[in-house]
């Protein structure tokens, strides 16, 4: 797996699908993805590969294979967006959501779906992309 393609994520049912290459076989990717819960490690399928267990060669098709299996299995109701605001930065994933009136945020690396953000609160959403862009801004210097 090269990274995971964020850029190509879609929110779908309290759940983030995000495509990646499993595998490329004479010049052909096959591809797979991996779910994050908005209910985090209480969601039946966060953090899980595949767990329709069918792989795809275009892109387009493998979205679809995880909407369609969330729409039979998903454990989630959801009351709003949790993975609305995200960004793709450096290739990293950054989702911000917003609390009791102030901002947080949730940093994946490229190859990883461990949590790495800083525990630090935000009075906005254009407050805490800048800090984090400025972080990793600095981190590649």
């Amino acid at each position: 797996m090269d990274r995971f393609l964020y850029e190509k994520s879609i929110s779908y049912q309290g759940h983030l699908i995000i495509p990646f290459v499993r595998v490329t076989v004479s010049n052909k990717k096959i591809y797979s993805y991996i779910l994050l819960s908005q209910l985090g490690h209480k969601g039946k399928f966060h953090k899980s590969e595949n767990p329709a267990d069918l792989y795809c060669s275009q892109l387009e098709k493998i979205i679809e294979i995880a909407l369609d299996h969330l729409d039979k299995y998903s454990d989630i109701v959801p009351k709003e967006d949790y993975f609305q605001c995200r960004y793709t930065y450096q290739n990293d994933l950054i989702l911000i959501y917003k609390e009791g009136g102030k901002y947080y945020y949730d940093h994946y690396k490229s190859y990883s779906l461990n949590n790495i953000a800083a525990p630090k609160l935000f009075t906005s959403e254009q407050d805490c992309i800048n800090w984090v862009k400025a972080g990793l801004d600095h981190s590649r210097k």
